[in-house]
């Protein structure tokens, strides 16, 4: 892609907007747009895996080339509940303009986008002039407005890995703000009566979004009664495991703390949905996808 001399590419430009009122990126003379750019929002779809487009938003407007992460059929059919979350990002101005690109290329703490698709094993694709190069989104977001992206690099697709067969998910998130305080999503794989597969991953509450291994492995083989039963088991579990931070949407102990509860009411999701079951339980300033 040409770009001016002095310009920078960094993220989408909704991400980046809210920046410049406060200060020019140093260096940058001119920000360019990439969602005209037809070979960042056409991709081939593998069999097996879900390619998000960097250059779709969230949600409507559509059009051929830029359906939105809300109505694209690959996702709706194939990642429902990212087509859910979808609809519960930031605002309408954003869900319409803002990129799934430039969400996760600006790397903002408090994000929906980046929990929910570690529960997919997303992989972002980074070009450049000299080639391209994969990374696990793990890898990507390194921090808080800090990726591994290179300089010269645009993102310009996301992969995802739909989950198998058997399996119902959660997205949780609580906020008093426009941003979240804390985002839960939850996934269970269950065969044979027995959970034969979970992810958990937590954003909101640290640097950046987290997939929790321990409280994921604790849940294995259990029955969706055993879930239902010891959910809080499973929150103390992830909550000990966070890497919370004091900030504006509270302190490190209260992420915590909100973070054993809502590990707790998404996996009651989960194995609801699990066992054929749909929760109609609401709590104030929540959200339940």
């Amino acid at each position: 892609m040409q770009t001016p001399p002095q310009s920078n590419c960094p993220v989408g430009q909704v991400a980046v907007h809210r920046e410049l009122t406060q200060s020019w990126p140093a260096g940058a003379q001119s920000l360019p747009s990439l969602l005209p750019t037809p070979t960042l929002v056409q991709s081939p779809v593998a069999p097996q895996k879900v390619r998000s487009l960097a250059g779709s938003t969230h949600a409507p407007p559509q059009t051929i080339c830029n359906p939105g992460q809300e109505h694209a059929p690959e996702v709706h059919a194939r990642c429902p509940l990212i087509a859910r979350v979808a609809r519960h990002v930031a605002n309408v101005r954003v869900r319409s303009v803002g990129t799934v690109g430039g969400n996760l290329a600006f790397a903002d703490p408090h994000s929906d986008l980046a929990t929910v698709f570690l529960l997919f094993d997303a992989k972002v694709r980074l070009s450049a002039r000299a080639g391209e190069r994969e990374l696990a989104l793990g890898d990507f977001v390194v921090g808080p407005y800090e990726t591994s992206r290179r300089d010269e690099e645009i993102l310009t697709s996301v992969r995802l890995l739909p989950w198998p067969a058997g399996t119902a998910g959660a997205y949780v998130k609580y906020g008093l703000h426009e941003r979240p305080t804390l985002g839960v999503a939850v996934a269970l794989t269950v065969a044979g009566g027995a959970v034969r597969g979970a992810r958990i991953a937590v954003g909101c509450v640290g640097p950046r979004p987290q997939r929790l291994a321990g409280a994921e492995g604790r849940l294995g083989g259990w029955s969706l009664a055993d879930v239902e039963r010891r959910a809080e088991e499973v929150g103390a579990e992830a909550a000990a495991a966070i890497d919370a931070v004091d900030d504006l949407h509270g302190s490190a102990e209260y992420k915590r703390d909100m973070t054993r509860v809502f590990v707790r009411r998404a996996l009651l999701v989960a194995a609801g949905r699990a066992a054929g079951r749909e929760s109609h339980e609401r709590h104030p300033h929540t959200v339940v996808v």
